[in-house]
């Protein structure tokens, strides 16, 4: 006889009518504000009841893709405490809409290779897997779940598992997780903020317990990420007040996937069309002296930095842009947009007769990285013609040349010079103070 797991908080953390809980799931997906079609095989995604985080867990599972056979659910333990992984023999688990197979198989390697052990009792009231399930079973026709409850176990040990199991395409990944808990919405906010911005930037050094319950996972998952080059793309965040009303005590939600690539291109793959529309927006909503409500992606509430370039009939007509992500990208893109048009000192202020006539360009830029040099000869050696946005230093003096100038300026020493001389400096200057540092952009126009 099968050994089925069956569901311990259906009923309280969910539903346990099936009528009703397919109905609140298919709210969750016509209430969905993710607009995102790429396929990923990993995500964070939240596990309180479904009435306070289900829409942003939806949001999440729906993104994997769906040719994947196994999911990994890694959650954290809140009811029974104990040193590293935990699985369950179970054959099956059920829920209100039937059972769903565990994959046996890849238990007994999580054992094997990982020292997990079996204990059914830490996961019979544990919600931090079973939320997930529901959802798994409308959104998958045929998938099997590998349930892995996280104690005391360092990231990464689940790095590792990610790591080895990632390699196989049929493998999916769901990290499960809220953020702050128990705080007012606007200390919530700021600290779920600063959540958000660790994982999407990889800095996650001083990241704490109190940040997120499932912080193993996160940063097992982070660390993934990090070292493959791979972002981590947000969905959303929201807190409990959203469906509780009460803002003197919240659990903070968010939702992330991962994408096989760096922010930046998903941003030029994914939102070119948005991020040219919304700096035209700025600039006319400068000249008619108007707002617009604005909706966009939760990625670009992620801190970044931009330049806005503004052309007419093929001439320049007003640059202006941030080197370093000091606020989030929308804001960066609306700010330097109207600073392009009207705050630029080379140019007059753009009117309305030229508005139509305005070529728009934005270049979303990587974080500079200090280039290592003995002289100018090694540093020209080491710039990449074509390539290089190039950010020079020396005492008060500071230029950029973004990658696009080499278009007009191939040759390294040329590009160099009238760097300097953009930045106060003689075509000669050169000291031991002198500091340079490449980025890279991606061009969308």
């Amino acid at each position: 006889m099968e050994k089925v797991k069956q569901p311990s908080v259906a009923g309280s953390f969910y539903t346990a009518d099936a009528v009703e809980l397919k109905n609140q799931i298919e709210s969750f997906k016509e209430n969905s504000k993710n607009t995102y079609t790429v396929p990923a095989r990993a995500v964070i995604v939240p596990h309180a009841g479904l009435v306070y985080s289900g829409r942003l867990a939806y949001e999440g599972i729906s993104q994997l893709d769906k040719n994947i056979e196994n999911i990994f659910i890694i959650a954290p333990a809140h009811k029974v405490a104990f040193e590293g992984l935990v699985l369950s023999d179970f054959e099956k688990w059920s829920t209100p809409f039937g059972e769903i197979k565990i994959n046996l198989e890849l238990n007994a390697e999580l054992q094997e290779k990982f020292g997990a052990q079996y204990n059914n009792l830490a996961l019979e009231n544990e919600h931090s897997i079973e939320i997930q399930i529901p959802i798994i079973q409308q959104v998958f026709e045929n998938v099997k779940i590998v349930p892995v409850l996280v104690g005391m176990e360092s990231p990464d040990t689940v790095e590792k598992i990610i790591e080895t199991y990632y390699r196989d395409e049929k493998n999916g990944f769901i990290i499960s997780s809220d953020l702050s808990h128990f705080l007012n919405e606007v200390q919530a906010k700021k600290v779920d903020t600063l959540t958000a911005r660790m994982i999407e930037s990889g800095n996650t050094e001083n990241f704490a317990p109190q940040q997120a319950c499932g912080m193993v996972g996160i940063l097992g998952l982070v660390g993934f990420a990090k070292k493959n080059n791979y972002s981590l793309i947000r969905i959303d965040m929201t807190n409990s007040a959203a469906a509780s009303g009460d803002k003197s005590s919240v659990v903070g939600y968010g939702c992330w996937f991962m994408y096989e690539g760096e922010r930046n291109n998903f941003l030029k793959e994914y939102c070119s069309e948005l991020i040219k529309d919304l700096a035209r927006l700025s600039i006319k909503s400068r000249l008619q002296q108007m707002q617009e409500k604005i909706n966009y992606p939760q990625v670009l509430d992620e801190l970044g930095a931009c330049f806005v370039t503004l052309e007419k009939e093929g001439n320049l007509r007003g640059c202006i842009g941030s080197i370093l992500p000091y606020r989030t990208l929308i804001e960066d893109i609306l700010t330097n947009a109207q600073k392009a048009g009207f705050a630029d000192p080379r140019f007059k202020p753009v009117t309305n007769e030229e508005f139509e006539q305005l070529d728009i360009a934005v270049s979303v830029l990587s974080n500079p990285k200090p280039i290592k040099f003995e002289d100018e000869s090694d540093l020209l050696n080491k710039i990449e013609a074509g390539k290089d946005g190039i950010i020079i230093k020396d005492g008060q003096h500071q230029a950029v040349f973004l990658p696009s100038v080499w278009e007009q300026l191939p040759d390294k020493r040329e590009f160099l010079n009238a760097l300097k001389l953009k930045a106060g400096l003689g075509p000669e200057h050169f000291s031991k103070t002198f500091e340079a540092y490449r980025f890279e952009t991606v061009y969308i126009k």
